[in-house]
């Protein structure tokens, strides 16, 4: 589906322009689809975008992602507080399934999984309260299904 915003094309992939945008007029309009995924070795497709200008640490952080049929993601946790809604299909975080339309909050520091996509796959869109979303990993755990440096390097680099 095209994009039915009035914005340039590639201001999503271009944070000084998005900057320069949201400076000039105070508000920009994009589609997902305008931000460029990182797709990780385990079939996780991942976009994000901040909530206000891009460079700023303190802006909350949105993350819409595709977690692929039966995907297991180690249990971890963040460095800020942070909210997730299914969109589409399930997934079982712990012992507990959840559903489209589904919303758990979280806080800063407190660990949670593993996550597991049902048999259809997930989408799920993540707020993050500010900029220090990467993945922590807990335990035991080695951070090889988190991918959180290739994450921050993909976005960082737009």
């Amino acid at each position: 589906m095209e994009s039915k915003s009035a914005d340039a094309t590639g201001i999503a992939q271009n944070p000084e322009a998005l900057a320069e945008a949201l400076t000039r007029r105070g508000h920009v309009a994009l589609s997902w689809d305008e931000i460029e995924p990182v797709t990780l070795p385990n079939g996780v497709v991942a976009s994000m975008y901040r909530v206000g200008l891009p460079e700023q640490d303190s802006s909350p952080t949105v993350f819409k992602v595709y977690f692929p049929p039966d995907c297991v993601i180690e249990a971890h946790t963040h460095d800020c507080d942070y909210s997730e809604i299914i969109l589409e299909g399930s997934q079982k975080v712990g012992a507990q399934w959840h559903y489209p339309g589904d919303i758990r909050i979280g806080l800063a520091n407190r660990g949670y999984g593993p996550l597991v996509a049902g048999p259809e796959g997930a989408t799920v869109l993540f707020f993050f309260a500010d900029g220090r979303w990467p993945a922590i990993t807990i335990g035991k755990n080695d951070g090889s299904t988190l991918n959180a440096d290739m994450i921050a390097e993909h976005f960082e680099a737009r």
